[in-house]
């Protein structure tokens, strides 16, 4: 089992606190140290103040903190946790991405998602209605603008005819989970992606989500089994990788604690990552609860 740090989304809620001088690559250091193999950040460019107001938060661009954090580190793989994809040309997240997988030499996973903030989707201007479509089609346009080569690319959101871009990422297969989890998300993971991020989800989450319950390690191995078969169905290799976020509750004691008594289900349902996010109030008490990872890590 390995483990994803997350960067606390109720961070930017004290912003000036916890971006100080290089804070952001020392949080990064002591997460490595800790024996994180990840760390990641969220993606909210422009969001509703009312869903702010309850419950929401903002975040930090998902490339910038995470070159920082990748810049800190030599080891740590970074993960955007996760790109909303209709809020970018994917000519511009497929440069963004293949920029930092070239300057981490490799160390970049790029999570993505559909996304459910309508109304951040309309002050983006992006597309809503289809987002899904062109989630799907922005993938292929992202993969075929990373061959280094001159782009034939035909399809009805995203052509390209005559366009080169380089350089191309490090890793030549740069790896795509996909987030959320419903039956899209799923299929995509089968289909064209090599991760899922699912979440652990109450019914009254998905109500504001729109992205399905999943709370047992019953409901998780069927999924992860479900979508190894359709891998197979589709003649790709089985294996991908899992990366469950658990609801994070109490204090960071209590989160660790939960999270450990999770683990062994989890392992067995063929979880292959655990994502902490921190439940610290402060950048100190960020770095100072590293031991209590640490622990649960080396447990």
């Amino acid at each position: 089992m390995q483990f994803c740090f997350q960067y606390p989304a109720r961070a930017m809620n004290r912003w000036d606190e916890w971006l100080g001088d290089n804070q952001v690559g020392e949080l990064a250091q002591a997460a490595e140290h800790a024996g994180f193999s990840l760390a990641s950040a969220s993606d909210h460019p422009f969001p509703d103040a009312q869903w702010v107001q309850h419950g929401g938060h903002h975040a930090l661009d998902p490339f910038v903190i995470l070159a920082f954090m990748a810049a800190a580190t030599k080891r740590l793989h970074v993960l955007t946790c996760a790109v909303v994809s209709g809020y970018r040309h994917p000519y511009v997240t497929a440069k963004a991405a293949s920029s930092l997988d070239q300057l981490s030499r490799g160390r970049l996973v790029l999570g993505m998602v559909a996304g459910y903030q309508e109304a951040e989707f309309e002050a983006l201007g992006a597309p809503f209605a289809d987002r899904g479509p062109r989630l799907d089609a922005a993938v292929a346009a992202m993969r075929a603008s990373w061959s280094g080569e001159v782009v034939a690319h035909d399809d009805r959101f995203f052509s390209a005819q005559g366009h080169i871009s380089r350089p191309r990422p490090w890793n030549t297969e740069l790896p795509i989970w996909f987030g959320g989890n419903g039956g899209p998300s799923r299929r995509r993971v089968a289909t064209i992606g090599d991760g899922w991020l699912p979440i652990e989800q109450t019914a009254e989450m998905e109500r504001v989500t729109g992205t399905p319950t999943l709370s047992s390690d019953e409901a998780l191995a069927r999924s992860i089994s479900a979508i190894r078969q359709a891998r197979i169905d589709a003649g790709r290799e089985p294996d991908f990788a899992t990366c469950f976020a658990p609801l994070a509750r109490g204090t960071s004691e209590d989160h660790v604690a939960r999270v450990a008594t999770l683990l062994p289900g989890l392992g067995d349902a063929g979880v292959t990552h655990v994502l902490i996010e921190s439940r610290a109030r402060s950048f100190a008490e960020c770095v100072a609860e590293m031991p209590l990872y640490r622990d649960l890590i080396a447990s």
